[in-house]
């Protein structure tokens, strides 16, 4: 889905972008910054974001330099070290490079590890207040695809995916993709509207790759889930409204507005709201019969704009079958120590399932077009900020577990590929060579410039498609 569908979205996405990712490299480099100064290595600079300073100051005690630039994309923790300049000698017990090889690998693992500290946090906050989830219930089934085949149908709900249960429609996708990039193989169990449960096997031979690519997962796979719909149907008219004077009813079923087909509410909202003080026509379903009535739409005020209104509200949710509302949805909600719990384990299950999808990356199981840049970051921060609080915080705790994992891979330029070099010098017993450094951080430059290069090129084509 495109997420700059408007311009108000773009002034969303943007600042929600540059917050977030501001939040999170505060978080990565404040814990290099505050391992380092525990384990008694000198800080000379503490800084969010890369070039100009836009504010800088140096603290009275610690005479730090804290510094907020002008690129928001990263950020430091400049250490006192011998390699990068002249030290004065009383300062040299200080210096990164005069640690014993454990402190240095404490300070560069530290960053990532507060990453996922954050994320168990903000889960934590998340699952005391309550998260609201749609069941993994199925909606429609395509003729003749994977999932018919394989005995799915319509209302299924499914509850376990690999052996592991499943609550709501993102537990389940993530157990389907991390099962599918396996051996092609999908392993569901299901329960059927008469409560009755049955294995579901679904055999996609060796398309994970074909999968794995945005939005092809379902579609592929040849079925989607139910989702909140509201019906077309009127349920209420606005007194004096101008669905009351055109002869609108309570009941009557919307089914298209001047010949464009109208599914759910949404629609006619979508419908309805630019065509402000202009005649439409509407065409109801009542009793059986088709009538077509002309309505001219009146107008509420919206901020700084004026949208169309014509008085009417929706009877209520589309369920299948005799569901209630409670059939269809679930919130997880712990108490204060529970909640820790839960918060460490759904850390631990995303970083897992995070570093598994990396792993098929690099065997070529899943698409390179699964990768996404700033852009895709972007769209989705802007989104959540939009969908509210919870959709937010869940965004913020999935990318902080991303740089967490992504920090950690052994790249030269990365925290992980630092750990490497550590690990070397305790194997030989001596520093690596300055020239091992270089080349070490221009495979890691070159590394990173591939990578973005090619999530970059993966946000355009999602757009321009």
């Amino acid at each position: 889905m495109n997420g700059f569908n408007t311009p108000a979205d773009y002034l969303t996405s943007i600042p929600a972008f540059i917050v977030a990712i501001g939040v999170l490299v505060a978080v990565h480099e404040f814990g290099h910054f505050w391992v380092a100064r525990k384990l008694g290595i000198r800080v000379l600079r503490f800084s969010i974001g890369f070039g100009r300073a836009l504010w800088k100051r140096v603290g009275a005690k610690d005479q730090v330099e804290y510094v907020i630039a002008a690129i928001p994309l990263g950020g430091y923790v400049k250490l006192l070290d011998e390699r990068e300049g002249n030290v004065d000698p009383a300062d040299a017990p200080f210096a990164f490079n005069r640690q014993p090889i454990w402190k240095r690998v404490a300070v560069l693992l530290a960053g990532p590890a507060f990453n996922l500290i954050f994320a168990i946090l903000l889960y934590w906050a998340l699952f005391i207040a309550g998260v609201p989830g749609i069941k993994a219930i199925v909606g429609s089934v395509d003729p003749d695809s994977l999932a018919a085949h394989a005995g799915l149908h319509a209302d299924d709900q499914i509850v376990s995916v690999a052996g592991t249960q499943v609550s709501t429609i993102e537990s389940a996708t993530l157990r389907i993709l991390d099962d599918l990039v396996d051996d092609g193989t999908i392993n569901m169990r299901v329960r059927s509207p008469d409560g009755s449960e049955r294995p579901v096997t679904l055999d996609t031979g060796h398309r994970s790759r074909e999968l794995t690519q945005p939005g092809a997962l379902y579609r592929g796979l040849g079925f989607d889930y139910w989702q909140p719909r509201v019906s077309p149907v009127i349920g209420v008219v606005a007194a004096g409204s101008p669905a009351e004077r055109a002869g609108l009813k309570p009941g009557d079923e919307i089914v298209s507005v001047d010949g464009t087909p109208v599914h759910e509410f949404a629609d006619l909202i979508r419908l309805i709201e630019p065509s402000a003080n202009r005649a439409v026509k509407v065409q109801v379903k009542r009793g059986g019969q088709s009538v077509e009535l002309p309505i001219t739409v009146g107008e509420v005020a919206d901020g700084n704009r004026k949208i169309g209104r014509i008085g009417v509200g929706s009877s209520g949710l589309v369920l299948p079958g005799s569901r209630t509302v409670n059939d269809m949805v679930t919130v997880q909600q712990f108490g204060i120590l529970s909640a820790l719990g839960a918060a460490t384990k759904e850390t631990y299950e995303k970083s897992a399932f995070t570093l598994h999808i990396m792993g098929r990356l690099i065997t070529g199981d899943v698409s390179l077009k699964a990768i996404s840049g700033a852009i895709g970051i972007a769209e989705t921060a802007g989104q959540a900020v939009r969908s509210g609080w919870r959709a937010s915080l869940i965004t913020l705790a999935l990318i902080s577990i991303s740089l967490g994992i992504l920090n950690l891979l052994p790249i030269p330029i990365l925290d992980g590929g630092q750990v490497v070099y550590q690990l070397a010098e305790l194997v030989k017993g001596k520093p690596v060579s300055e020239r091992a450094l270089l080349v070490g951080q221009q495979i890691g430059i070159a590394m990173l410039i591939l990578m973005m290069t090619l999530a970059f090129y993966n946000d355009i084509a999602r757009h321009l498609n």
